[in-house]
């Protein structure tokens, strides 16, 4: 499920409406009577294709921890990218799970450092010297399946992402959903150019150096 309980609700009075309204009015049932349907569907089943694409899970509301991660509701950047590494999930999420070590494959982390149990303080580096910084907590976790983490109120830069750990034959999906909303400003341009033009090409970037790291044991060189 990936839809909220208030979502629900009014997906199925507006899907009840429009499908009463397609009735009444023969020229646009044909329009108005599946979109209807597929509304009530909605507020049903309480899935929706839509949100399972962003990433979106809006369920997060009415339950403290969910296997699905949301990450964040702006209208910012969101990247999805998978790639399938021959190691079992349970190593691939301890690695993941030790924020410290994301810089050894993410190109443009600094450096992550542990806070707590579910806080951690990130540095990213921008052009011309510049960087990025911005603290982060964990909001759900599902050991060895999933990794879900926001940036906290305050930060130079609002992200959310997840990270999911799937069995796939001998080895695991690893899916990465990225989420971030450039500020305006100086500090907008540096984050802009920070994640480049192809945000989604840097985070297949990522995943193949984490998937070099995790099956042949090599640290990528900075470049």
């Amino acid at each position: 499920m990936n839809v909220g309980r208030t979502e629900r609700i009014a997906s199925g009075v507006a899907g009840a409406a429009l499908v009463a309204l397609g009735l009444r009015r023969r020229g646009l049932r044909p329009f108005l009577v599946p979109l209807g349907a597929g509304l009530v569907a909605r507020a049903l089943t309480g899935r929706c294709p839509v949100n399972r694409a962003l990433g979106r899970n809006t369920a997060l509301d009415d339950e403290p921890v969910s296997p699905v991660a949301s990450v964040g509701r702006g209208q910012g950047v969101k990247v999805e990218r998978a790639i399938t590494i021959d190691r079992p999930a349970h190593e691939l999420y301890a690695f993941w799970r030790d924020f410290e070590n994301l810089p050894r494959f993410m190109e443009h982390l600094e450096s992550v450092t542990v806070i707590d149990a579910t806080r951690s303080h990130w540095i990213a580096r921008a052009p011309v010297g510049q960087r990025v910084e911005w603290d982060a907590e964990i909001h759900n976790e599902v050991p060895d399946e999933l990794i879900a983490w926001r940036s906290l109120p305050g930060s130079e830069i609002a992200n959310a992402g997840s990270v999911h750990f799937t069995p796939a034959g001998g080895g695991t999906e690893v899916r990465v959903v990225l989420s971030y909303e450039p500020p305006a400003g100086r500090l907008g341009d540096a984050v802009a150019r920070l994640f480049g033009e192809a945000p989604a090409q840097q985070v297949q970037d990522d995943l193949r150096r984490f998937k070099q790291v995790m099956e042949a044991g090599e640290v990528p060189l900075r470049t």
